[in-house]
């Protein structure tokens, strides 16, 4: 189990990603010359292979690409930011440790005072931290997660038979939670002005957000998921949302660890439903006041709603994003 981040190490290391010339060595040779935007958080974001990432991001994925090797048994939970990426891992992580935690014995869960965002760590961000290989934390399984599209994952993953869990979100209320999210992390953590929602909508549409275009970024997941069902599982956030229980199932049926028979009268699958609901994590003190990597706990909890997205986009706004979606999945099988 990971513990969490010291503070002056983790301050630093963000501190490097705020001005180009402080960048690693190897991050301004290799990436100061890529086409470029303006940031969310750092100055700049830059297109690598057709995709969007922040300076520390692109560091730790390359990073990876270089270093990371697959085992059999890893299961790596693919999401964009703010797709429901924490909630996912708890969830996951429930699943797949029931027989050492049984949620029939809360007391003694970890998600009770340790954060998703530790027991499964992104990788990008752990090889960006670390200058020699990470370990990932080991139960059955060694558990991460990765926003890096399926384009750029290493190439281990893919000669591997490791197992990939994607989990996208409808696109309206990912850019509102993702537009929160980045501003309370501009204004608490860095000090800096919040990002009008209408720029950040442009942006978003115009495929310029972290690790997008979305489009490309969840295509690429879904067809590799109906041509390798047994190597990726493709979740919609709205659809487990509505039947949780029903979607454990599906996820622990394609890890092979299916719930028993005597498991299912017991009530475990409704029992981890429940401790990894967004009522019950956000309410743990460790989620309320605790820091995980680089950031407080609290950050990545805000509503867990379908559909708040009323509440920011205009009709205009609305259409937008429906037609991209539209235009961008014709044909795929793909709704959202």
């Amino acid at each position: 189990m990971a513990a969490p981040s010291d503070s002056k190490t983790s301050n630093s290391f963000m501190h490097q990603f705020l001005q180009e010339n402080s960048y690693p060595e190897e991050l301004r040779e290799s990436i100061i010359s890529l086409p470029k935007e303006e940031g969310w958080l750092a100055p700049h974001i830059y297109n690598y292979k057709g995709f969007w990432f922040d300076p520390q991001f692109l560091y730790g994925a390359l990073r990876c690409q270089q270093h990371f090797q697959a085992q059999h048994s890893d299961i790596i939970l693919c999401t964009l930011p703010k797709c429901g990426t924490t909630w996912l891992k708890a969830l996951v992580f429930a699943l797949t440790t029931r027989k050492q935690f049984p949620v029939s014995q809360l007391e003694t869960h970890p998600l009770l005072t340790t954060s998703p965002q530790d027991l499964i760590r992104n990788m990008e961000f752990c090889y960006a931290r670390q200058n020699s290989s990470p370990d990932f934390p080991t139960m059955n399984n060694r558990l991460m997660s990765t926003h890096l599209p399926l384009e750029l994952l290493p190439k281990s993953v893919g000669e591997s038979k490791c197992k990939l869990i994607y989990l996208c979100r409808n696109q309206k209320d990912t850019v509102v939670s993702f537009w929160h999210f980045i501003n309370k992390v501009r204004v608490e953590l860095h000090g800096q002005e919040a990002i009008p929602f209408p720029e950040a909508f442009d942006r978003y549409c115009r495929g310029a957000s972290s690790f997008g275009p979305f489009w490309d970024h969840m295509l690429g997941y879904w067809k590799e998921s109906l041509e390798s069902p047994r190597k990726v599982l493709f979740l919609k956030y709205e659809e487990i949302k509505e039947e949780p229980e029903v979607h454990l199932r599906r996820m622990a049926a394609f890890l092979e660890c299916p719930f028993s028979e005597e498991e299912e009268e017991s009530g475990v699958v409704g029992g981890i439903s429940r401790l990894c609901s967004f009522e019950s994590l956000s309410n743990l003190e460790v989620n309320k006041t605790g820091k995980s990597s680089h950031r407080p706990n609290n950050v990545y909890f805000r509503k867990g709603k379908v559909g708040d997205w009323r509440n920011h986009l205009t009709d205009e706004m609305a259409t937008r994003l429906d037609q991209i979606v539209e235009e961008k999945f014709k044909g795929t099988g793909l709704k959202l």
